[in-house]
């Protein structure tokens, strides 16, 4: 609504006309004039300072009491600096500040830690300052030999509670247990296993690692770590590729002997085992000869006792009729015989045949042929 204030004006006016001259009526006083009420409302200045103050007392009084907290992290309260509870994702209440104070950890964010480099990508934080990069690299393996061993540690924050109040300071128990450990797994294995099984190395540190930063309740998880490519430093470079070319051409001239080992040596297994079983099977004819030997001598000897004569005469009878036919022609000529010329040739068959029957007739009675 829009006040007219010329018309008021004019009504004030003919209002005074009326009451007269004297300013008041009947000894009434005189009711303040809506000039006066306005220019007083005009004039009023309302104190900015204070409703400034005003203004920020709630603003932090709100801000200390509500707050947020993201997905990824959670919120640790402490009441006068003692440990209280833990706040959860989303809109939290606490007690002003001064009476209750939060601290946000992120539990969900993985965090990296460089040992022996610094690749400079920002995509993953990393929490700590990388301190003499090149001197944590250098590590002494099982054989005595210098290795440059750069590698990762991947971690995030499992227990918020451990990571704020139990420890000091977890940047430098962190780098000082992975740079123990790896070293304590290196350690134990040879150059070329350092070189061709870091998988494996890294599975090991960081079992370790895990099992030392749970001993030091440091509240740290280690998710992984991951062996960067490992080698011999650079100025023994040249002489340890000379010396794996050497144990490369020993390992060949070794599988070729083992290849060489592998074809011989069944062959002659095999031929032994031949071997052996031709002589067993000869010795097991043997004596099942000898066996059969002795029964049929054992029945011979029964059929002599019964009759001895006759069976010492069969048995003559039979061996001459096998011995005989095996010793050839002999001939048997009489010394006093004469008229048998002497360059006869006995052996020759076609004088044999020609000369048998002249020969018979002049050996007849003295000559005896098998």
């Amino acid at each position: 609504m829009n006040w007219d204030w010329d018309k008021l004006r004019d009504k004030q006016e003919q209002y005074e006309k009326r009451r007269g001259s004297d300013g008041g009526m009947g000894g009434m006083p005189t009711p303040p004039q809506i000039d006066e009420i306005v220019s007083k409302f005009r004039n009023f200045k309302f104190p900015g300072g204070l409703l400034m103050l005003l203004v920020l007392f709630f603003l932090f009084f709100g801000s200390s009491i509500f707050f947020t907290v993201d997905i990824d992290e959670v919120g640790v309260i402490q009441r006068f600096g003692k440990y209280s509870r833990i706040c959860q994702p989303g809109l939290n209440f606490k007690f002003p500040s001064g009476i209750e104070k939060v601290t946000k950890v992120k539990i969900k964010r993985v965090y990296k830690e460089e040992f022996g480099f610094t690749s400079g990508n920002e995509g993953t934080p990393s929490r700590f300052a990388n301190d003499d990069t090149e001197g944590v690299s250098f590590m002494l393996t099982g054989d005595l030999n210098v290795a440059v061993v750069p590698w990762i540690v991947q971690y995030r924050i499992s227990d918020p509670y451990s990571y704020l109040f139990k420890v000091r300071d977890v940047n430098a128990i962190l780098r000082d247990m992975a740079e123990a450990t790896m070293r304590t797994v290196v350690g134990d294995r040879s150059i070329n296993e350092v070189i061709s099984k870091r998988e494996e190395i890294a599975v090991a540190a960081r079992e370790l690692l895990q099992t030392e930063m749970i001993q030091a309740e440091t509240g740290l998880q280690i998710v992984t770590i991951e062996m960067k490519k490992t080698n011999v430093p650079q100025p023994v470079q040249s002489s340890f590729n000379e010396v794996n070319e050497a144990v490369q051409e020993r390992e060949q001239l070794i599988y070729k002997a083992k290849e060489e080992y592998n074809k011989a040596i069944p062959a002659a297994k095999g031929e032994a085992r031949r071997i052996i079983k031709d002589a067993e099977g000869y010795a097991l004819d043997r004596v099942n000869r000898a066996m059969g030997d002795a029964a049929r001598f054992t029945a011979i000897y029964k059929e002599y006792i019964k009759a001895e004569e006759v069976t010492e005469k069969r048995l003559y009878l039979e061996a001459m009729s096998e011995i005989l036919p095996k010793l050839g022609k002999k001939y048997v000529v009489d010394s006093g015989q004469k008229n048998l010329l002497p360059l006869l040739n006995m052996g020759d068959a076609a004088m044999q045949s020609s000369t048998v029957p002249a020969v018979k007739e002049l050996l007849r009675g003295s000559e005896v042929l098998k």
